[in-house]
């Protein structure tokens, strides 16, 4: 994040403006409307706006040449001219003097920028690409607007008349942003926006009358998908905004977790192969303690919370202790995986079945049914199987899989880093020593893997054996 987004209280401040023109006229309208004391440097003004609020009031005018003193007393300086030697030395000038300055379609010369506005006042939403690309900003703003309609300004203006009497009533954060959230929810956005305002805050008293009960904790189970935050549910979504609580596995991605609402405790309790920093049994408790306590948790786990994600141990724990809870299903590893390195895990000509399978140990894999999985014409995907990889392909191999058949190791799946492998399971076990394969991966068996050369699109293109060997 190269700006740090911030909103300013520019009531009765002092504001110079370096331009007359009509930038610099709908620089000053925005200023106004913040209250801001605009004044404007120019030796005219073509903006007609501008000359009518010179000659009116609202703006300042200094109809001279930009110097030096012109800055004093200033809080924020823009420069909008069309001279672009004169826009620097607004700038420099402004730096020197450690004032903030905007230079108007130049946001390297800029220490500040005006966002995109989304004016639902007291609401207000500011987007910013940081001046490289104002057009995609301009298409957010298009969608929050529709978003976000005008009825949003009356809510936010009814809820500040409201507030102090609601913090009053409910001293107690956790209630009292569950009492905002059901407002926002209910009846009383549908009078807000049938323009029923009175209504509405008759609609509010009533609801705060009604007694208060101790807050009722829950639990959402909730996955997380292979990486990219894109293919979250929007209840998934929904569950993070809403967390007071999150305890997320080591294979949920920054990016997944930078959706959560800000202000929601984040807890780790990711566990690896060989490490288990927290004991599924500690995460149990962790996930009771927090719901009866009255707080919301989010148990955010990598792909699906039911394929091969102890899922259903944990509901079990919770349904003991009679605590609420509900299942927001998630893109489990092997279909995100296969996806993302355009591996089709069925396919008319290659595989009519596909079947998931963990092997997170070389003790987990001697118990699996080789012969079952060896048979042709079915993919296989396996889970946790890093660590086991030359033993998983000489146990199918000798019980009967084709010592050519296409393998593809797919890490990070879906996230920037990716990387896509394919070998033969013949050669798997020299796959692990030359291309120092990583968790998180996953192993996809069968003839669909060579189609990933054909059919990738995601990433970089897959390593194959044969380069990985001539490389050496």
């Amino acid at each position: 994040m190269r700006y740090f987004p911030l909103f300013a209280d520019l009531r009765g401040r002092r504001v110079l403006v370096v331009g007359g023109g009509e930038v610099a006229g709908r620089k000053a309208r925005l200023l106004l409307e913040a209250g801001a004391r605009v004044d404007i440097v120019a030796r005219e003004l073509v903006s007609h706006d501008l000359a009518e609020w010179a000659g009116a009031g609202p703006v300042s005018w200094l109809a001279r040449e930009f110097d030096e003193s012109q800055l004093d007393g200033a809080t924020l300086v823009v420069a909008a001219t069309s001279d672009g030697a004169l826009n620097e030395r607004v700038a420099s000038t402004a730096r020197a003097r450690h004032l903030l300055c905007n230079v108007v379609d130049d946001a390297e010369r800029s220490s500040f920028i005006v966002p995109a506005i989304v004016d639902r006042s007291p609401l207000v939403i500011a987007i910013s690409s940081g001046g490289v690309a104002p057009v995609l900003a301009r298409l957010a703003r298009e969608r929050i607007e529709v978003l976000f309609d005008e009825s949003f300004a009356t809510l936010a203006r009814l809820l500040a008349e409201w507030r102090s009497r609601i913090k009053h009533a409910l001293p107690e954060v956790n209630a009292r942003r569950r009492f905002y959230e059901s407002l926002v929810r209910g009846r009383v956005v549908e009078l807000v926006r049938s323009r029923r305002s009175e209504a509405a805050g008759r609609e509010i008293e009533r609801q705060l009358a009604v007694p208060s009960q101790a807050a009722s904790g829950s639990v959402v189970l909730v996955g997380a998908g292979p990486g990219d935050p894109g293919l979250l549910t929007l209840n998934a979504l929904r569950a993070l905004q809403e967390a007071d609580v999150i305890l997320h596995d080591r294979l949920v991605s920054d990016a997944v977790l930078s959706l959560a609402r800000r202000d929601a405790e984040r807890i780790p309790v990711g566990k690896a192969a060989g490490a288990h920093s927290v004991p599924q049994s500690r995460i149990n408790e962790l996930l009771v303690e927090h719901a009866l306590a009255g707080r919301r948790v989010v148990r955010l786990k990598g792909g699906d919370p039911f394929v091969f994600g102890r899922g259903g141990e944990e509901l079990e724990v919770l349904a003991r202790h009679a605590i609420p809870f509900e299942v927001v299903p998630g893109i489990t590893a092997a279909i995100g995986c296969a996806a993302y390195a355009g591996i089709p895990l069925t396919h008319r000509e290659h595989a009519q079945s596909v079947r998931f399978v963990t092997a997170h140990c070389g003790e987990s894999a001697d118990t699996l049914d080789w012969a079952s999985l060896a048979q042709p014409r079915q993919t296989l995907a396996l889970y946790m199987g890093v660590a086991a990889l030359g033993r998983i392909a000489g146990q199918l191999i000798a019980h009967g899989r084709e010592a050519t058949t296409p393998v593809a190791i797919v890490e990070n799946a879906s996230r920037p880093d990716q990387r896509v492998t394919l070998a033969t399971l013949a050669a798997l076990d020299d796959v692990a020593c030359r291309a120092n394969i990583q968790s998180p991966a996953l192993l996809i068996v069968g003839e669909v893997a060579a189609l990933s050369g054909q059919l990738h699109w995601f990433g970089s293109p897959p390593r194959t054996w044969e380069a990985l060997r001539s490389a050496a």
